[in-house]
This record gives C-alpha cells, structure tokens and sequence, in this order.
C-alpha cells in the first residue's frame, strides 16, 4: 500500500489531500496542531500526530514518530500569509511568517527527504509554495512578506534536491492555484477539490528528476 505524508492538514488543501489520497486506498499520516483536527483525520481513516510545525521539540519529535517509515509522498503544506498591508512590516509578523515557512521547512525537509528515499521508488517532496514567490516572473510587489517567505522556502526546497536527488527524491514547489481557502478567499478561480487533484495527478505523473522542479498545480512550469 502506498504511503502519503501531509504535514498541515486540519483544514483546506491539506485536509482535501488527506480526503482524496484515502479515498484511493492510500494509507495517510497527516498532522494538525489541535487535538480536534487531529480527531478529523482519525476519522478519515488517516494516521494523525499533533505537531505545531514552529515547535522545534516537536519537530524533533515528529522525526521519532516517522523513524523507519518508506514515504511515496511527503506534502508540507503549513504555511500562513501574514499581514495583508505592504508597509513598514512588524518584526512580530515577520518572525510568525518566516518561521512557518521558512524554518519550519528548513527543520522538516532534511527528515522528510531520507524517508521519501527509503521508498526505493519514485518518491515525491512537495512543498506547497505560490508563483508569488517566483523571482523571474513577478510582476507585483504586494504581498511582499509572502512573496519573501515563499522565495526562500524555493531555495530551501533547491537545496534539499541538491542533497537528496541523487538518493532518488523528487522535490516539487508547487503553487497550488487561486484556491477558495481562508487565505484564498470567496472569489478565488480553484475548489480545494480542484487543486487537490490537480497536485496529485501532477505528483503521479512527475518522472524522478535529482533537480527540483517549481510547477503549477496542472503540472505547467513556474520560473523560478
């Protein structure tokens, strides 16, 4: 049976992937920082753990839990906007979105990306990214905390396939569309449904690579 990761999944798209990969006979750990969300997933049929991804112990923790697992996909999903105002950024808003993307990946990957290997096949690290954070095709600055959380959660994801590629990790930064989330809003064009399955036909469909790839969740290519 294959075996699917989501790190932050107690709501939107990772609890959407969490959904579809179990109603293909997948098996599914999955994380939410409550106790009630993790509650959600174990009535999915999903494997939950408690972490809150900007805990350095349970991070560490989580590393223990996961100790010998064989990972076809691993998704870090976590991720917060932060302010929605482009002026004089605060320090405590900075701290609150470039740990969460940032750090939080730069704990997570290097102990995800050996349990992605240990599958022996073609194994897939994702990140949930955004095309905000690409560098050769912006074309707007708002958002700009955002922008520079996702921009450096890219090279993160660069460095680990560096590191892990040649040991057969795929690793993808994928925006996932203008999804109807919290952080998407009403109007936005993608259902959770929508960029859930686009991810992981994509992620099904990607051939192993040792360089990281930045895609749309339809599988088209991003410029870094």
């Amino acid at each position: 049976m294959a075996t699917a990761l989501v790190i932050g999944a107690s709501r939107g798209i990772g609890l959407e992937l969490v959904k579809q990969y179990r109603a293909d006979g997948w098996r599914v750990i999955a994380t939410a920082r409550k106790q009630e969300d993790c509650d959600v997933l174990a009535a999915l049929g999903a494997e939950p753990h408690k972490l809150d991804v900007n805990n350095v112990e349970a991070v560490a923790g989580i590393g223990w839990k996961l100790d010998g697992e064989e990972l076809d996909v691993a998704i870090l999903n976590a991720g917060v906007y932060g302010p929605r105002h482009d002026g004089f950024p605060m320090e405590t808003d900075f701290n609150a979105v470039m740990h969460t993307n940032v750090l939080a990946a730069m704990r997570l990957l290097p102990i995800l990306a050996p349990l992605v290997a240990a599958s022996r096949g073609n194994g897939k690290l994702a990140v949930l990214s955004s095309r905000m954070g690409s560098l050769s095709e912006r074309n707007s600055p708002n958002g700009s905390l955002y922008r520079a959380s996702k921009a450096a959660l890219n090279s993160v994801l660069i460095d680990t396939a560096l590191v892990h590629g040649k040991q057969g990790v795929t690793c993808v930064a994928f925006h996932p569309g203008w999804v109807r989330t919290d952080m998407g809003g009403d109007s936005a064009d993608l259902s959770v449904e929508e960029s859930a399955a686009g991810i992981r036909n994509t992620l099904a469909a990607l051939p192993a690579s040792d360089k990281a790839a930045y895609l749309n969740y339809d599988g088209t290519t991003i410029g870094w």
